[in-house]
């Protein structure tokens, strides 16, 4: 029987050897989304504007959300500080609800002994980072027309994106996995994307929740992450170091855990596909 490492240095080692497949199988996902359609790749551009903008309407409008910060509480302000937590949950939601499928959909992969199918979640996540960073440009165009300026501190956004980036990959990793077993798992994982939206601190700051309910939001990883990045993007502020370790250890930890339980179950795969 074939022998899958499991340890830290082997996940790393994986995307390494095989970079140049996982770049290439990334492109052609990409390219394969929108392929056929008459707008074409300016979907990914138009698709997360047309989601701010409604999110912006319900919330600043419908609901008058305010927010904390030293700026006007308008409502292109609200839709910076907004987009900042869409475009991270979005990252993490697209590698939640494709993880259960990922295996399901690419069987031929799964008949090839030497496919290294613990690729495939890379892959999906290179999608979604691809569609991520289009939509960070998006921010940081209208950043530049709104508040005529970038927060220096923007630089740091990339390395708060890291223990997230890790954490989705666990995900993926288990889901992906998962989902040959239970195939009830693909009905969950999309209402668990809605519950993160609205618990993550996406539509409103940490600090307008009451003082016992500030403690349980902050428990949430992809939370603290998303208030991160708006100090670093928004506010101007120097993330805390403290928590992003707290973070980035646990989001390696997280990524390790279902790249082994991935490399434990694949064994199966042939047998249940």
């Amino acid at each position: 029987m074939h022998y899958f490492p499991i340890s830290p240095k082997a996940m790393c080692a994986s995307l390494w050897l095989n970079r140049s497949l996982v770049n290439a199988l990334i492109k052609r996902e990409v390219v394969g989304r929108y392929r056929g359609s008459l707008m074409g790749m300016a979907w990914s551009f138009f698709n997360p504007l047309l989601m701010l903008s409604i999110y912006t309407f319900v919330f600043s409008v419908v609901f008058e959300a305010r927010w904390g910060i030293n700026v006007d509480n308008g409502r292109a302000n609200f839709a910076l500080v907004l987009f900042v937590g869409l475009i991270i949950h979005g990252l993490v939601a697209e590698c939640i609800e494709r993880a259960p499928g990922l295996i399901l959909s690419n069987v031929n992969y799964v008949k090839k002994v030497i496919f290294p199918l613990e690729i495939i979640p890379w892959v999906a996540f290179g999608s979604a980072m691809f569609h991520a960073f289009i939509s960070l440009m998006v921010l940081l165009f209208a950043q530049l027309i709104i508040c005529q300026h970038i927060p220096w501190t923007a630089i740091f956004f990339p390395f708060i994106m890291l223990p997230v980036s890790f954490a989705a990959m666990g995900a993926a990793w288990f889901l992906s996995a998962l989902g040959v077993y239970v195939r009830d798992i693909g009905q969950i994982t999309g209402v668990l994307s809605t519950v993160l939206l609205f618990i993550s601190a996406v539509f409103y700051p940490i600090s307008a929740l009451p003082d016992e309910y500030q403690i349980l939001i902050k428990i949430n990883p992809l939370a603290l992450t998303i208030e991160l990045s708006r100090d670093s993007m928004i506010l101007g502020k120097i993330p805390d170091l403290g928590q992003w370790a707290m973070l980035m250890a646990g989001g390696i930890s997280f990524a390790w855990i279902g790249f082994a339980w991935f490399q434990k179950t694949r064994k199966g795969f042939a047998d249940v596909l």
